[in-house]
């Protein structure tokens, strides 16, 4: 028995409003910011609406079902994720420094599999075309790429000013989500009693009220409190 058109528009109609409905509760995450994990579990879900709509054996109680209990999967995910943010580097990835100080490293091209062909189209992507004016760049869990440039390269430059250059550093992560950062801090040479102190000293009385801190050696310390 084929398909009649009725039966494939309630399969396409009711498969598009499930669709709006999970990508809404998903939240407004935009295709840059998909990590692989998102990527693959969108298609599969796009997938189980795409052949069970002209398969005359799943009917379209099966359709619902099956992409309601994947929605359900993502959603459970994505709140795990915000929930117990020890998993987030174990499912999301941790992002890699690839350019330190000017100077690309081999090591974590090689972790991450990627090619100097690569790391230049993405640096080209950025509007840099030589690495010579780059001082870091950090490849992203999602395959996009930060960069911070050389400060004689950057829009408003010492060079035009004239000025002589100033070295360049980068920004050290303290907090995220109420938790404290260790291996950051250690890094820096610091511990948390002095982490403590430089929040006391900004009206903070514990880490846990702090929505994202941040520490450049040349700026200070930077602190965004869950409620501002």
């Amino acid at each position: 028995m084929e398909l009649s058109l009725m039966d494939i528009s309630l399969k396409v109609i009711f498969g598009f409003f499930l669709l709006f409905f999970i990508t809404k509760i998903l939240g407004k995450t935009t295709i840059n910011q998909l990590t692989p994990f998102d990527f693959i579990s969108a298609i599969v879900l796009s997938e189980f609406l795409g052949n069970g709509i002209y398969e005359e054996r799943v009917s379209l109680l099966y359709i619902i079902y099956t992409v309601l209990l994947w929605g359900i999967l993502m959603i459970l995910m994505e709140k795990i994720l915000l929930k117990y943010k020890g998993f987030r580097a174990f499912l999301e990835g941790n992002p890699s420094i690839i350019i330190r100080d000017g100077r690309i490293d081999r090591n974590q091209l090689k972790k991450n599999r990627m090619n100097i062909n690569q790391l230049l189209s993405l640096l080209r992507q950025s509007e840099i075309f030589s690495v010579r004016e780059v001082a870091f760049a950090i490849l992203e869990s999602n395959g996009s790429i930060s960069v911070l440039k050389k400060s004689k390269y950057q829009k408003v430059t010492n060079k035009d000013l004239q000025l002589p250059e100033q070295p360049t550093y980068l920004s050290s992560t303290l907090i995220i989500d109420g938790e404290i950062l260790e291996d950051n801090i250690k890094a820096l040479g610091f511990n948390e009693t002095w982490l403590s102190s430089q929040l006391a000293t900004n009206g903070v009385n514990s880490s846990e009220e702090v929505l994202y801190a941040d520490w450049i050696n040349n700026d200070g310390i930077y602190i965004i409190p869950y409620h501002t």
